[in-house]
């Protein structure tokens, strides 16, 4: 019997890559995806990316997507009341468990788990303490395409907006930038990799600077 679990859906690497682990994991059956949407942009919070993508990656996936609408700006408060509700949902499903792609920050992971505690789901962290050099260079090995969506131009050249998450890119990351942009420096959508069925055709729209970040558009084709 393997254990059906929803995934925390960023429509970046990460979230890509932590799906990819689990479905070579016997004990996990990923039943679905979740993304928290900006409902007035109608794009993936933080990342920037249109929902109209999200759904062609959910697509590539064979797996059912659930949006959460969220508010701009959202509050924290707003936040966690969504979460919560949707939360319901799993419990009403009978899954037990959703999975994150957080890779080593101990804060997040605490709220992750605060947040599940006395709901009866149970936080999965796949990639946890993955050194992150070592794994950017096997999530490209292995075939995974992305793009960087947004930068935070207080840690990183706004250059590097629209670039591809390639070994390019990993050589021209200054040292102090995690190359999975982990401490938030970089976010990006994944179009292609072994977690997908096909490919996501797309196509670079423009560079625009918003609530102090750096986004990069991604046109799907």
């Amino acid at each position: 019997m393997t254990t059906p679990v929803i995934l925390s859906w960023s429509s970046g690497k990460d979230s890509a890559w932590t799906l990819h682990t689990l479905q070579r994991d016997p004990e996990f059956d990923v039943v679905g995806l979740v993304t928290t949407v900006n409902h007035v942009h109608d794009r993936v919070a933080m990342h920037g990316v249109r929902a109209e993508l999200l759904q062609r990656q959910a697509d590539a996936a064979g797996l059912p997507l659930h949006t959460l609408d969220i508010p701009y700006p959202c509050s924290n408060e707003d936040y966690e009341a969504i979460m919560r509700e949707f939360i319901s949902t799993m419990q009403d499903n009978e899954i037990q468990h959703i999975a994150f792609g957080d890779l080593f920050l101990d804060d997040i992971r605490s709220y992750r788990e605060q947040q599940m505690q006395d709901t009866g789901i149970t936080p999965v962290f796949p990639l946890w303490k993955i050194p992150t050099k070592a794994l950017a260079c096997d999530m490209i090995a292995a075939g995974l395409e992305a793009h960087i969506t947004c930068v935070d131009p207080a840690q990183l050249s706004a250059d590097f907006a629209g670039r591809r998450f390639d070994q390019a890119l990993l050589n021209d990351l200054p040292k102090n930038i995690d190359p999975c942009g982990e401490n938030g420096e970089f976010h990006t959508c994944v179009t292609a990799g072994p977690m997908f069925r096909h490919a996501i055709n797309v196509q670079h729209g423009e560079v625009v600077e918003r609530d102090n970040f750096v986004f990069a558009d991604l046109l799907p084709v």
